[in-house]
């Protein structure tokens, strides 16, 4: 496939709440028509992703993000990433 027709969608994010202490951010993504809330517990490597409707889409893409970008998010930021699927 070329790179003219790859599948891309973008996710944009929005850190509603962080918490070092406890080791947790909360917040929004929204994808296409799909919005989600998640939970990333940074401390344990554990991510919560609500409602359950496309969830299996955005999991693992958001947890990657995540993983690579937990410690700049700041709360009431707004961040976006590609996903490589058009939803």
């Amino acid at each position: 496939m070329n790179s003219q027709h790859r599948l891309e969608t973008i996710a944009y994010v929005c850190i509603v709440q962080q918490s070092w202490t406890h080791g947790q951010i909360e917040g929004e993504v929204r994808a296409s028509q799909y919005k989600w809330r998640f939970k990333w517990h940074f401390k344990r490597g554990r991510l919560w992703v609500h409602p359950a409707l496309g969830r299996a889409l955005i999991y693992e893409p958001l947890e990657r993000f995540l993983e690579h970008c937990d410690y700049q998010l700041e709360p009431g930021g707004n961040y976006q990433f590609t996903m490589r699927a058009e939803l």
